[in-house]
């Protein structure tokens, strides 16, 4: 059985007697539903891609090219791909793509940018979903976890900060973030997924992609302060600063390739510069107006826990907080530097009264400001005729000043048509 899944001929194409294409470097990038493989060649080159079956396989045939780079293999976990060869066929250089099932292919061509030259971009997805089944049949209504991506900071070769008495930043971050990912798995409606769950090193666009992959609703970035005084103490909450979302967003545009499904599931890569732009722009500012009011409430919890180093929010150009669709917050959990806040940051004790505050401030934020279509966006109450607050706390389990304190109440006056925040039950 054989598939056209697409036929691509480009007008500059090489001409009789020209120096062939080169294929240079071949990249591979896994994401949850779909492999990109990134063909990094020295100028546009005419090429056709099929889908074969028996088994299944992508084809791709490049006109007038020639394999120059090392052919770089998928990993062992990739969803789609199982290897790739190339060979010579009839003047064509043919890559084979061999699948481990039935996926589509879809190719397009991308010009030089600062960082690579020309590529021609193979991404290999799902086939496509059956039929929704009638409208008249009823379906269930589902709920998804919002996500958190908790990232611990440093890791491996890289140890972070080390205080006074050897203890470094890597390891009490890690253990702090381990049992802030507890208290989130442990809510109804939320999910954890820890960005480094060891002691290896990430790269921080790497952090950035993972929590992407995983769709997250929230990034917090879990570090320990230092400085060269070392009665230098207390937590801080950290935004990215408008001027380093400036930076970002240049370049996010300067590299396409990478923006698949980065706004609201829109890809940028098709569209043309002031379009993307607005997109771009949009999304970025929604995305650090959600971080503060977030970093907000984190902080609010972090000043039951201890001093704070400064009273309100702060921002800087982090890199790991430049994701321009997901809300991000850094927390500098206290100065390592400082003897005292250094004991403080070894102890079990004391790192449970960190992740409490954080997830406290994590929670009350998803309680207020969750996705639709989240669980927790579901646990809303519009008051109605005959409504006590009393009672409507009695219904949902939850204690009655729990209640009057989310949804801001001094008292227990309520109108008709309200519409009011239910907190988590293990609030109550």
């Amino acid at each position: 059985m054989r598939f056209i899944a697409a036929f691509c001929l480009w007008a500059l194409g090489a001409v009789a007697g020209a120096e062939p294409v080169r294929l240079e470097n071949v990249r591979m990038w896994n994401a949850p539903d779909n492999t990109r493989v990134v063909f990094d060649v020295t100028s546009p080159v005419r090429h056709k891609i099929e889908l074969l079956s028996d088994p299944f396989r992508v084809v791709v045939d490049l006109r007038d090219a020639r394999l120059t780079g090392r052919l770089t293999q998928p990993v062992a976990q990739d969803r789609f791909l199982k290897k790739i060869r190339a060979g010579k066929h009839q003047g064509f250089l043919r890559m084979v793509l061999e699948l481990k099932k039935h996926a589509t292919p879809r190719s397009f061509q991308l010009p030089p940018n600062s960082r690579y030259g020309h590529r021609l971009v193979i991404d290999i997805g799902a086939a496509a979903a059956p039929a929704p089944p009638p409208a008249d049949i009823a379906q269930p209504v589902l709920f998804r976890d919002v996500v958190i991506a908790i990232d611990a900071g440093h890791g491996g070769e890289d140890p972070g900060a080390v205080g006074p008495k050897g203890t470094y930043e890597k390891t009490v971050v890690l253990q702090i973030a381990k049992r802030l990912a507890a208290l989130v798995n442990q809510e109804r409606g939320m999910r954890a997924v820890l960005v480094r769950e060891g002691d290896y090193y990430l790269s921080l666009r790497k952090r950035i992609d993972l929590a992407r992959r995983r769709k997250a609703d929230l990034f917090v970035s879990i570090h320990a302060d230092a400085f060269r005084n070392p009665k230098a103490r207390g937590s801080s909450v950290y935004v990215l600063s408008r001027r380093g979302a400036s930076s970002e967003h240049a370049r996010w545009l300067a590299e396409r390739e990478n923006t698949a499904d980065l706004v609201g599931g829109v890809s940028l890569d098709d569209k043309d510069n002031l379009l993307a732009s607005v997109l771009l722009d949009l999304s970025q500012t929604a995305s650090l107006e959600a971080s503060i009011e977030a970093a907000e409430k984190v902080l609010r919890g972090m000043k039951k826990v201890g001093r704070v180093h400064k009273p309100g929010v702060e921002s800087a150009a982090f890199a790991v907080l430049k994701s321009p669709d997901i809300p991000s917050i850094l927390v500098e959990t206290a100065f390592i530097s400082n003897p005292a806040e250094e004991k403080q940051l070894r102890s079990p004790a004391h790192q449970r009264k960190i992740a409490r505050a954080v997830f406290a401030g994590i929670r009350n934020y998803f309680v207020l400001r969750a996705p639709e279509g989240a669980l927790l966006a579901a646990r809303k109450h519009t008051i109605a005729r005959g409504d006590t607050l009393s009672a409507i706390a009695r219904r949902y389990g939850v204690s009655l000043q729990r209640l009057r304190v989310l949804n801001r109440l001094a008292d227990d006056e309520i109108r008709t048509g309200q519409v009011l925040a239910i907190p988590p039950t293990s609030d109550s």
